[in-house]
């Protein structure tokens, strides 16, 4: 089974990433995807991110029964900071019988030299990279077994939501999922953190 990985904070999960995950599954490139919710990223820093177990709940209500995606906490027993070439190597161990494939973002495709081990992990896994805003790619310059998908774009950010909660009252959750919006109003998530 081809199993999509998309890592990330997730902090808040919108519709960007949900509908990204479904046209990936619906197109084919993927059986199915995990949003697998990323305690702490190494290359991001650690304020104004909402608790693990608050995003992975708020991812989990994002994904609902949406055939095809599932939300991962198989990040949260591994050790920290999460590097993806260990959470890759412990996937492929833990699940021998499916093919884990990286789905990444465009502007993360420009910093994946950075990243830690990263011809390690394109040693043992394809990448799907989507678009996004102010990041273009040459599909005709990318490596093997790394492919440019033409999803659509949604112009969303978690960054643009956390700022529009903590800034504009009259926000009304634009760009989230229903029940992640009643369940941030509900807590008073982000009124104070960027």
């Amino acid at each position: 089974m081809t199993t999509g990985i998309y890592g990330g904070s997730f902090n808040p999960i919108h519709q960007g990433h949900t509908t990204l995950g479904r046209w990936l599954v619906r197109q084919k490139y993927l059986d199915e995807l995990w949003f697998l919710v990323s305690p702490q990223n190494p290359l991001k820093p650690a304020s104004g991110l909402l608790d693990d177990r608050a995003r992975l709940h708020l991812a989990r209500l994002a994904v609902g029964r949406k055939l095809g995606l599932r939300v991962s906490d198989f990040e949260f027993r591994l050790p920290r900071p999460s590097y993806m070439v260990n959470t890759l190597a412990a996937l492929r161990e833990t699940f021998p019988e499916r093919e884990f494939v990286l789905v990444i973002g465009a502007d993360n495709w420009e910093r994946f030299p950075d990243w830690y081990e990263s011809a390690e992990i394109m040693r043992h896994h394809r990448l799907l990279i989507y678009p996004r805003p102010g990041s273009p790619v040459d599909a005709s310059a990318l490596p093997p077994g790394v492919q440019l998908v033409d999803t659509p774009l949604l112009d969303i950010s978690s960054t643009q939501i956390r700022d529009a909660i903590r800034t504009q009252p009259a926000y009304d959750g634009f760009g989230l999922d229903s029940r992640v919006w009643a369940e941030i109003k509900a807590k008073g998530y982000y009124k104070s953190i960027s």
